[in-house]
């Protein structure tokens, strides 16, 4: 059977390919250490759940308006007022099925066939699939390792072109962790505003930094730049909600009307159930959150100094996420390796760690291992990763 020529260019994900391969060993009943995971490992807040129920037992499982419930975008409002002093109306908001959903709305909304999307690497997988699904071109600019993984502003001028029509920010970043400054982000704006960019801004992992770093959206440097910026953000991460589904984008009224739109035509709204979760969630207490970065900034710790110190790998420290995404052509070379993609699939067969290959975010060289999981867990993994090593050091 044929298929479409936007299906047959899609790249499959790499982290849920890694994850399928190492359930399939696990159930095979390999003891498997998988450190891919994208979750966090803690329930949803039970007030969250809580709500869930009622809202059923009240009877809202209808279908809501497309772009989500209003009480839902008017929290959404308070949320983005209370975090980050932007003022939105509910008008400028639209809940989507997740923040992946809303991201491909977007796209689908303001693409046209050659449009350019200026992506920096590493990336989070689905970014440039997504582009290319709308019609667009995804351009890549390199965040180099030297500088935390971010890109520049120069950078970002040397790449525009008369076909530009966006740029992505994620930060932090989902694989690197890394945070953009205030000054950074300023610079970068300036730029977005003189040749008239789109500028989407992912802040999924908003709530999730560590060490005194501040989270800051672009959005919030000037009116201007709001009025540019698309902010993406939901809360699977923050509070535990991957299954969900819930996310939501803030900006322009003309692109949220366009999204509100297609959503219309494809999943007509976003769970209705979730939604009264939601509600409750951005409406309630902050323990949870605040418990879950705290567990997540312990782990970071002693994670952190256990991976360094294990030959051939080194690693910029994150400040956001729960993610490290350490170099490891060392450890490939000096283990007899070809790439770091080789590595990564003799130590999921040999020692049954799964990590994620960093080639899967445009940055080969390096590897992703999520510390969302048990600390012990994450220790036995890293462990496993030595001895790998040291093994395939004595034997090349």
């Amino acid at each position: 059977m044929k298929l479409s020529k936007r299906a047959e260019s899609l790249a499959p994900s790499s982290t849920l390919a890694i994850t399928a391969k190492a359930a399939a060993l696990k159930a095979e009943g390999h003891d498997v250490i998988g450190l891919g995971a994208g979750e966090p490992d803690f329930n949803t807040p039970m007030h969250i759940i809580e709500a869930a129920y009622a809202a059923m037992k009240a009877g809202h499982t209808k279908y809501t308006a497309s772009g989500g419930l209003l009480p839902l975008k008017k929290k959404i409002c308070e949320k983005l007022l209370n975090d980050q002093k932007l003022s939105y109306d509910p008008s400028e908001i639209i809940v989507s099925t997740g923040a992946k959903h809303s991201l491909y709305s977007l796209f689908q909304a303001m693409l046209d066939e050659g449009d350019e999307v200026i992506i920096p690497t590493p990336y989070w997988v689905s970014y440039p699939e997504q582009v290319k699904l709308a019609g667009g071109v995804p351009v890549f600019i390199e965040g180099k390792e030297e500088n935390e993984f971010k890109f520049t502003a120069q950078q970002l001028k040397s790449a525009i072109t008369e076909k530009t029509r966006a740029v992505i920010i994620n930060s932090p970043s989902n694989p690197t962790g890394s945070l953009y400054t205030k000054d950074e982000l300023e610079e970068i704006g300036t730029v977005c505003l003189a040749h008239d960019l789109v500028i989407v801004s992912d802040e999924i992992y908003e709530k999730l930094v560590y060490h005194g770093a501040e989270h800051v959206s672009i959005a919030q440097i000037s009116e201007p730049l709001r009025k540019q910026t698309i902010i993406i953000n939901g809360l699977s991460k923050s509070h535990a909600m991957t299954g969900w589904r819930i996310g939501f984008a803030a900006g322009d009224k003309k692109i949220i009307k366009a999204m509100t739109n297609l959503d219309s035509h494809s999943t007509s709204n976003p769970t209705t159930i979730s939604q009264y979760a939601a509600i409750a969630a951005y409406g309630g207490p902050e323990e949870d959150v605040e418990m879950m970065r705290s567990s997540f900034e312990a782990r970071l710790d002693e994670v952190y100094s256990k991976l360094v110190s294990i030959p051939g790998l080194s690693c910029v420290k994150p400040k956001g996420a729960f993610y490290l995404f350490p170099n490891a052509k060392a450890a490939a070379e000096m283990t007899g390796f070809q790439n770091v993609d080789d590595w990564v699939a003799a130590l999921l067969d040999e020692e049954k760690v799964a990590l994620v290959p960093g080639s899967g975010f445009g940055s080969p060289d390096n590897v992703r291992l999520s510390y969302a999981t048990s600390l012990d867990a994450i220790l036995e993994a890293l462990g496993r990763i030595e001895r790998f090593i040291k093994r395939h050091q004595t034997t090349n």
